[in-house]
């Protein structure tokens, strides 16, 4: 459960997988980015050429909804990785991110807007 464990306890379950199986060697900045995106690329291919009312069903079905999770977990398997592997704090990254993306999207100017912060 999502509420049962921190990044840390996520981070650790990851590198002890990876260390019972030596695969540090193979975890350089540059593989696990390819890792992040060859995975998110897995998950954005369970949805190509599907409407939004097909998407949903996808989502609710089981079957494809435990593929989905799948490949969202390998996502974040790889994310995971890459932080642990290059001592990157996840929370302050994103807390970080967030801190920048309200000055380059204010609520005022962006609420209900789907535009990029350079097009307002």
């Amino acid at each position: 459960m999502d509420h049962e464990n921190t990044i840390d306890d996520l981070k650790n379950i990851v590198k002890k997988f990876c260390d019972a199986r030596d695969w540090e060697k193979y975890h350089n900045p540059k593989d696990l980015s390819i890792g992040i995106i060859t995975e998110a690329s897995e998950l954005i291919e369970l949805f190509r050429f599907k409407d939004l009312d097909e998407v949903k069903e996808l989502i609710n079905r089981r079957e494809s909804r435990e593929n989905i999770k799948q490949e969202l977990a390998d996502v974040l398997f790889f994310v995971l990785r890459f932080a642990q592997m290059n001592d990157i704090d996840l929370s302050k990254a994103l807390k970080n991110k967030v801190e920048l993306n309200k000055s380059k999207y204010p609520a005022d100017l962006f609420k209900g807007s789907n535009k990029k912060y350079n097009e307002i």
